[in-house]
């Protein structure tokens, strides 16, 4: 038998990619470990049995695995998140992207960064996890820092590194609840103001423009933003599609920002912010 673990970070929004096609994130801590497992056989075992990822992770199997082994291998996939699942975190960015790299570094060890993320997003796309394929969610979780993207022509469009007296303050509300994603596109010329300041490296007006736009659609309250801004973040956003909310501070202003969520009801998570990149080894 061989085995492979991968462990990929998180992620936090700075410019929501589906109005336009193009996103920019930065990353958080947080982190995702994938391992698989191969010996003689066939099929694909997802161990953590959560019915709605099945679908998700064997596609990002068949992406990450030749034809020619996935046919004569029983691969088995385990994972441990410090993520919740289904909040902007970019769980499913980190969870796919960790499944190809521990899958390359037993089949293809000699594939480069990019192809191993290609097939993250080319399988969160078939699979319906995400509309754009999220590269943006999927770079700032591989190689940590500020990256900025083109989705839509698979672009890397500019990757920089974050300070690192930064944190992350992240609200997790108590509901699941999220507006409609596709209305998102009503605003694309705004988004894409966000766009092209992030890709200027105004990464907090950035971030703080893409929360008022994904606020004003996806039921979150804007007034909370200005309320984080106030108590010392340096940018606030809706994470993803929500319904999280991402306040990047100076780690000194941490405790001013929590408290500036202290009356809505939910849990805060803070993370430090990620600059390293994912990393595999064999087990």
């Amino acid at each position: 038998m061989v085995a492979a673990k991968a462990v990929v970070n998180g992620a936090v929004s700075i410019v929501n990619a589906i109005a336009t096609g193009k996103g920019a994130a930065l990353g958080i801590s947080l982190k995702v470990e994938a391992t698989v497992d191969v010996k003689p056989g066939s099929g694909i075992i997802f161990k953590n049995q959560t019915l709605n990822q099945r679908r998700f992770i064997n596609k990002v199997v068949e992406k990450a695995v030749p034809k020619k082994y996935l046919k004569k291998s029983k691969i088995q996939v385990s994972l441990k998140s410090e993520m919740p699942t289904g909040y902007g975190l970019k769980s499913s960015s980190a969870i796919s992207s960790a499944i190809s790299l521990a899958c390359a570094k037993i089949f293809k060890p000699r594939i480069n960064d990019f192809q191993v993320i290609s097939n993250s997003v080319d399988a969160s796309k078939e699979a319906g996890v995400s509309i754009t394929g999220a590269l943006d969610d999927a770079c700032a979780c591989y190689f940590g820092g500020f990256v900025v993207t083109d989705n839509y022509k698979k672009k890397i469009i500019k990757t920089e590194r974050a300070p690192t007296n930064l944190a992350a303050v992240i609200f997790i509300p108590k509901s699941q609840k999220r507006g409609n994603i596709r209305k998102l596109k009503t605003l694309s010329k705004i988004f894409d103001e966000a766009w092209h300041l992030a890709k200027n490296s105004d990464y907090w007006n950035s971030m703080t423009l893409n929360g008022i736009a994904t606020s004003a659609i996806l039921n979150s309250d804007p007034v909370t933003l200005a309320k984080l801004i106030e108590n010392g973040a340096l940018g606030a956003s809706v994470s993803g599609n929500g319904p999280a909310i991402a306040a990047v501070v100076k780690k000194k202003h941490v405790k001013n920002v929590r408290n500036a969520f202290s009356n809505l009801e939910g849990k805060i998570l803070v993370s430090n912010i990620n600059n390293t990149k994912a990393e595999v080894h064999e087990v």
